[in-house]
């Protein structure tokens, strides 16, 4: 029987999530735990894993679309028979709003494409010249890319994880606040177009085996790490392959690309790591104004026994240790029922390390789930707060993990909802 993907709630009180971007096509063969797809709300950005093996069959929604709760968007069949069921790009408005267009920049002399690694700015935000607008990627390099000009983020034509052509907009800015704003996917539309298959006729005879490259002779890094592009490294995690393998061979370091290759025909020198061994993460945004009001209104102005105690209402667990970090101290936290007790030594161990960085210049941050759940509070501007929890299944599941984050982010934006 098929298994039906449907559209997830992230929250209580959502009815729809947006669809941003397929991490699979029409066709591909499908494992459990594999990333399907992304959904956003308006409190957070999820990676969705696929609940079974198969092929993904009868997609009926493509990347921008706003999906109604429950709704049947794709299915995880035994074959790929259905794979053409693909649906249709989303319609590009023949009239895309008027202003300064953000291109996509070239890193390099080579560069034809750029990977949005992150947008900084959400639609309809005030954006200054000098703000950090997108991250984007190639396979040598990463860069923080500036706005260049005020105005207002009226349009994304590329969402997270999507290859945009050099030159090609990506994003526009308008002078004067936005009536409505667009979100796009033109990465799907390119990707849906017919491509010729160049592909010789395969004869009965077997095809000789790929010969291994031979290796480059040539140092390696002296302290022990790995040097990499980052595309080098997102691909062999993605094809399940060690970069160490290349060092035991010799292979010089820095690796890029066309290093992957060799490093394919190399016979592995241990399991290849799995997906559920993989560090997953969450992203919520949230107005921190009526946690300000809060504070002042109770006379509870020690934010780490406020954030441990808010924390631990949203566990599962009935009493957990909770580790709350500034970027000058930490404080440990015993949380149960009757709230958060301070206590002097640090336990053995924690259900949960939190770093406020609030009054930290930082405005990102990604340190891990380590031996616990982590989450990072940063304050991006006056009405807005970025929450991150990183963790793996070992800490906790993804559905524990999706419950924790939007209860916690809905007690800090109304936090009378802890007390009542």
């Amino acid at each position: 029987m098929p298994h039906d993907v449907i559209m997830p709630a992230l929250g209580m009180a959502q009815d729809t999530g947006l669809l941003v971007a397929w991490h699979k096509h029409p066709g591909d063969a499908v494992a459990s735990g594999d990333v399907l797809f992304e959904v956003e709300t308006d409190k957070s950005t999820m990676e969705v894993e696929a609940q079974a093996d198969g092929y993904l069959s009868n997609v009926t929604q493509g990347a921008g679309s706003d999906v109604p709760v429950g709704q049947v968007i794709a299915q995880i069949t035994e074959t790929p028979e259905h794979a053409a069921d693909a649906p249709a790009p989303v319609p590009e408005p023949s009239q895309l709003p008027t202003g300064h267009n953000i291109i996509m920049p070239a890193l390099g002399m080579a560069q034809d494409t750029g990977l949005i690694v992150a947008w900084h700015k959400s639609l309809g935000d005030a954006v200054a010249a000098q703000d950090i607008l997108f991250e984007v990627e190639t396979d040598k390099s990463t860069m923080e890319v500036e706005a260049g000009q005020d105005g207002f983020l009226a349009a994304l034509l590329y969402p997270v994880g999507s290859e945009a052509p050099v030159g090609d907009t990506i994003a526009i800015l308008t002078a004067e606040t936005p009536e409505t704003t667009l979100s796009l996917d033109r990465s799907s539309a390119a990707a849906a177009k017919p491509v010729e298959n160049s592909t010789p006729p395969q004869s009965d005879a077997p095809a000789p085996e790929k010969p291994v490259p031979p290796l480059k002779t040539g140092g390696t890094a002296g302290n022990g790490k790995i040097l990499a592009s980052p595309k080098a490294r997102r691909m062999a995690l993605q094809m399940g392959l060690d970069l160490n393998d290349l060092v035991a061979m010799g292979h010089p370091q820095p690796y890029h690309v066309a290093d992957i290759d060799i490093l394919r025909t190399l016979p592995k020198t241990q399991p290849a790591p799995t997906t559920a061994a993989q560090s997953a993460q969450l992203k919520a945004k949230i107005n921190p104004a009526a946690l300000f009001e809060f504070t002042q209104w109770s006379g509870t102005f020690d934010d780490a026994t406020l954030i441990a105690g808010f924390a631990g209402g949203a566990l599962p667990q009935d009493r957990a240790n909770i580790t709350v970090a500034t970027p000058i101290s930490a404080q440990h936290f015993d949380v149960g029922p009757m709230g958060a007790t301070a206590v002097t030594d640090a336990p053995d161990s924690v259900d949960l390390m939190i770093f406020d960085l609030r009054n930290s210049p930082l405005q990102a941050a990604q340190v891990g789930s380590n031996g616990a759940p982590t989450m990072t509070l940063i304050q991006k501007s006056a009405n807005k707060l970025a929450i991150t929890l990183e963790y793996n299944v070992h800490q906790m599941t993804a559905q524990q993990a999706i419950t924790f984050i939007t209860e916690f982010s809905q007690t800090l934006e109304q936090p009378l909802r802890q007390v009542l």
